[in-house]
C-alpha cells in the first residue's frame, strides 16, 4: 500500500476525482486495520515525541503503569510523560533518559498497585525514526508479574526437598524430652503402686512434685521445639520488589552503632560507588532481618573473646552483574566442622540458641535468588559473602 500511495502522490495532479476518492478510501481502510492492530496489542505501547510528550498509546497502556491522571489528560497537558507516573523510580527513569538524551534503553521495575499487590514490569524504549531522523520514542511496557511469580513458586518447591533433613532433625530433638517424660511418669506410677500396697500412704509431697516439675519442663521444651519447627518449615512470605539495598544496610548499621560502641566494637561500612544505586530483587523487611541476624551473631562472637578493638565490617560492590555483600568480624571464629553445619536446622553454638537463625537467613537469601558463603578461622574471625543477581535487561537494544 505504501508503494502505491507514493506512486499516486507523484502523479496526484493527473488523478481524477474518482481515483483520488478511491485512494483515500483505501488509505482509510488500511489505517483502520493498523489502528485496530495497535489497540489490540497485549503489550502496552506509547509513542512519545522528542520531549517525552505522549502522542499516542494503545488500550493496554492505560493500566500498564501507575498513573496519577488519565492518559488523555496527560496528552493534552503539554507536560512530559514522567510527571504523570505515580512511582518515583519509573518517573526518574524517563526523566533521566530525557536529560541524557538516551534513545535505546531497557529496564525492569516493580510497583505496588492501589490494591496492595506488587507488579513486575519490563520497560523498553527505542527511537522513533522517520526519514532517517529521530522524531521521538517508542516505549513498550510488558507485565512479567506472572513469570516472576512462577519462578518464585518453582524455587519454593525446590526448597521443600530440604524438609527431609529438617524433619529428621526434629525427630531427633523430640526423642530426648519424650524419654525424660516417660521415665518420670514411670517413677510416679511406681510410687503410687507402692502407696496402694502400703495402705494408700502416699510418698512425700516433694517427691511427686519434683517429677511433675520435670515433666512440665519437658512439655514446655517440646512445645518450643514444635513452634520452632513450624517457623522453620513455613514458606518465606517475601514480597519481592526491585529495591536499592544501600539504605537498608546503612539504617541497620546506624541502629546497632550505640550498642556496638558500648561493647567496644567499631562498625565499618565500605560501599563502592557502583553499588550505591543498584537495585536488586528483595523484600526490604526480610533483608533487614538477615542483616540484624548477622549483626547480633557478630557482636556475640566478638564479646566472647578478649579484643582491644572489635571490628564489624560491611562492604558492598558490583562485579559482573552480581551485587556482592561482604560481612566480617574479628570474633571467636569457627572451626571447619562448625562451618560445615552452620546452616543446618537446630545446630547452634549458643547455650540458649534455637539453631534456626542461620537456617532462616539461608532460606531468605535463597528466596532472593542469592547465594551465601562462609569462611572462618577459629580464634580470628568470620566472613560471610552474600551474592545477589542484578536483573538483566531482557531486550536486546538496537545498535
Amino acid at each position: 500500500m505504501q508503494r502505491y500511495v507514493n506512486r499516486a502522490r507523484s502523479k496526484a495532479e493527473k488523478l481524477s476525482n474518482a481515483q483520488i476518492l478511491s485512494l483515500f478510501e483505501s488509505v482509510s481502510e488500511e489505517n483502520d486495520v493498523l489502528q485496530s492492530i495497535f489497540q489490540s496489542l497485549s503489550t502496552a505501547l506509547f509513542i512519545l515525541d522528542k520531549d517525552f510528550h505522549v502522542l499516542r498509546n494503545n488500550k493496554a497502556a492505560e493500566s500498564s503503569l501507575p498513573f496519577s491522571t488519565h492518559l488523555d489528560d496527560a496528552k493534552n497537558s503539554g507536560h512530559p510523560f514522567w510527571e504523570f507516573i505515580d512511582d518515583k523510580d519509573i518517573a526518574s527513569y524517563f526523566k533521566n533518559c530525557r536529560e541524557k538524551n538516551i534513545t535505546n534503553s531497557a529496564e525492569d521495575f516493580t510497583f505496588v498497585t492501589s490494591g496492595g499487590t506488587v507488579r513486575f514490569v519490563s520497560i523498553t524504549m527505542m527511537p522513533l525514526v522517520l526519514d532517517n531522523e529521530i522524531k521521538g520514542h517508542v516505549v513498550t511496557v510488558s507485565d512479567v508479574t506472572e513469570k516472576q511469580n512462577q519462578q518464585v513458586r518453582l524455587r519454593r518447591m525446590e526448597n521443600l526437598a530440604s524438609l527431609t533433613n529438617l524433619a529428621a532433625g526434629m525427630a531427633h530433638e523430640i526423642k530426648n524430652p519424650l524419654g525424660a517424660i516417660s521415665i518420670h511418669i514411670q517413677l510416679i506410677q511406681r510410687a503410687l503402686e507402692k502407696a496402694r500396697e502400703n495402705e494408700d500412704k502416699l510418698p512425700a509431697k516433694k517427691f511427686v512434685e519434683d517429677h511433675i516439675d520435670v515433666v512440665n519442663e519437658e512439655i514446655e521444651h517440646l512445645n518450643t521445639l514444635v513452634m520452632d519447627f513450624l517457623l522453620a518449615v513455613r514458606p518465606v512470605n517475601a514480597s519481592l520488589e526491585l529495591k536499592n539495598p544501600h539504605d537498608v544496610i546503612s539504617n541497620v548499621c546506624s541502629f546497632f552503632e550505640p550498642e556496638f560502641s558500648k561493647s567496644g566494637v567499631e562498625i565499618k561500612s565500605i560501599f563502592s560507588e557502583n553499588s550505591k544505586n543498584v537495585r536488586i530483587l528483595i523484600d526490604e523487611k526480610l533483608f533487614r532481618e538477615v542483616l540484624v541476624n548477622f549483626a547480633q551473631n557478630s557482636l556475640a562472637a566478638i564479646k566472647s573473646v578478649d579484643r582491644k578493638q572489635g571490628i564489624f565490617a560491611i562492604s558492598t560492590k558490583v562485579d559482573e552483574l552480581k551485587y556482592i555483600l561482604r560481612i566480617t568480624d574479628n570474633g571467636c571464629g569457627m572451626d571447619e566442622q562448625t562451618v560445615s553445619k552452620i546452616f543446618e536446622p537446630y545446630f547452634t553454638t549458643k547455650a540458649n540458641g534455637t539453631g534456626l537463625g542461620m537456617t532462616t537467613v539461608y532460606k531468605i537469601v535463597k528466596e532472593f535468588s542469592g547465594e551465601i558463603r562462609v569462611k572462618s578461622v577459629l580464634g580470628e574471625g568470620t566472613e560471610f559473602v552474600l551474592v545477589f543477581p542484578i536483573p538483566q535487561k531482557g531486550t536486546k537494544l538496537l545498535k
